[in-house]
C-alpha cells in the first residue's frame, strides 16, 4: 500500500478540502476539462468545484482481508451508501462544501454502485483518460480482491473504467434526510 500513499498524495495535490467520511474520501476541486452534463440538466463548468470521491483502499482492504469477498462488497456498499448520507449533509451544512456543485468519481466496478447509490454513469472523455485510469485501477484491483489476478485476466473486456457523477440535485433527492417538524 505504499505506493497507494503515493499516488494518493498525489491526487490530494491541488485539492482545496480534503475530507473523510468513514470509508469515503472527498477531495474538493476545481473542475477542469470539458463541461459535465448530469441528467437532471446539472452542468458542471470547467473552473467549477466538485467533489472527486475516492474510496479508502486500505479500509476495503482490511475488510477483503477479515471476510469473504462477498461479504465485504456488501458490507462496503453499505457503508458507502452511509457516507453518502454524510456527504450530503456536509454539503449542505459546511460553509466549504456550499460551492461544490457535484460529486465524480472513476471505478471498474461501476454496476454494484449505480443501484443503491443512485450515481449515473458516463464515459470518460478521452481514450487517453481511460487507458491510465484503466491501468491503474486494474493493478488496484489485483491487489485489493482476493481473487483480483483472476478477475482482471478473465474479465479484462468488462473492466472499463467509468465516471460516476451525482449532481447537487440529485446527491439531495436520492440522500437527504426528511426534516422532522415540531409543533
Amino acid at each position: 500500500m505504499a505506493w497507494e500513499k503515493v499516488v494518493g498524495i498525489g491526487m490530494e495535490w491541488g485539492s482545496e478540502g480534503t475530507y473523510s467520511f468513514g470509508i469515503c474520501k472527498l477531495l474538493v476541486k476545481r473542475h477542469r476539462g470539458k463541461p459535465i452534463v448530469c441528467r437532471d440538466g446539472t452542468r458542471i463548468e470547467r473552473g467549477e468545484l466538485i467533489g472527486e470521491l475516492h474510496l479508502d483502499n486500505a479500509k476495503v482492504l482490511e475488510l477483503t482481508r477479515e471476510m469473504s469477498p462477498s461479504r465485504a462488497a456488501l458490507l462496503t456498499a453499505r457503508q458507502a451508501r452511509d457516507d453518502m448520507r454524510c456527504i450530503q449533509a456536509a454539503l449542505e451544512s459546511h460553509p466549504e462544501l456550499v460551492r461544490v456543485r457535484g460529486l465524480t468519481g472513476i471505478t471498474l466496478l461501476h454496476r454494484g454502485l449505480l443501484h443503491g447509490l443512485g450515481f449515473e454513469l458516463q464515459r470518460l472523455p478521452s481514450r487517453m483518460e481511460e487507458r491510465m485510469c484503466a491501468f491503474y485501477l486494474r493493478v488496484l484491483l489485483r491487489f485489493l480482491h482476493p481473487e483480483g489476478g483472476r478477475r482482471v485476466a478473465g474479465n479484462g473486456g468488462k473492466l472499463t473504467p467509468m465516471r460516476l457523477v451525482h449532481s447537487r440535485s440529485s446527491l439531495r433527492r436520492q440522500f437527504a434526510q426528511p426534516q422532522s417538524h415540531t409543533n
